[in-house]
C-alpha cells in the first residue's frame, strides 16, 4: 500500500479536522466578546444610566411623563438578538419620573413613585447603546421569558 491509496481516507480526517478547529475558534471568539462586553459594562455603568435616560426621554413615552432617573441594579441578563446576533443587556432599573406641568398626569399621586423596569441595551461595534426601549413591570428573567423568540440567553463562560 502506498501514500496515494492513503488519500481517500485522509482528506474526509483532514476536512473533520480544519472544521472542528475552525468552529472551536467561533466559539472562543464569540465568549471573548461576552466577555468583553461584561467587563465593559462594570466600567461604564455610570455612564449608562445617562444614556439610557436621554434614549428613553427621547422616545416621548410614558405620555404626560418627564424622565428624572434610571438607576441601574448591579446585575444583567447578556443575551443575543436572535435577529442581528449581537449582544444585548437586560438591566434591572429603577425609573422616576415628574409629570409633565399642565398634563395630564400632573394630578396622579402615583407618577411620582419609583417603578421597577428592564432597560435593553446592545452591544454594538464593541460598546453599549440604547434605543430607550425599556420593558416596564417586569424583570430581566421575564423579559427573557416573554421574549423568548426575540433574545437567547447567553451562558456564562467557566
Amino acid at each position: 500500500m502506498n501514500g496515494f491509496e492513503l488519500w481517500p481516507f485522509l482528506l474526509p480526517v483532514l476536512g473533520l479536522v480544519l472544521f472542528l478547529g475552525a468552529w472551536w475558534l467561533y466559539r472562543l471568539g464569540r465568549e471573548v466578546q461576552a466577555e468583553r462586553a461584561r467587563e465593559s459594562f462594570r466600567l461604564q455603568k455610570e455612564r449608562l444610566e445617562g444614556v439610557v435616560l436621554k434614549a428613553a426621554e427621547a422616545t416621548g413615552k410614558p405620555r404626560g411623563l418627564r424622565w428624572v432617573s434610571c438607576r441601574f441594579n448591579d446585575e444583567f441578563t447578556l443575551v443575543r438578538d436572535r435577529a442581528t446576533r449581537r449582544l444585548a443587556a437586560l438591566i434591572p432599573v429603577t425609573v422616576v419620573f415628574d409629570p409633565v406641568p399642565g398634563g395630564e398626569m400632573e394630578s396622579v399621586a402615583a407618577a411620582k413613585e419609583p417603578r421597577q423596569a428592564t432597560a435593553v441595551l446592545h452591544f454594538r461595534h464593541g460598546e453599549w447603546v440604547s434605543d430607550g426601549r425599556t420593558l416596564f413591570n417586569v424583570t430581566p428573567a421575564d423579559a427573557l421569558r416573554l421574549h423568548a423568540r426575540e433574545f437567547d440567553p447567553v451562558p456564562r463562560s467557566a
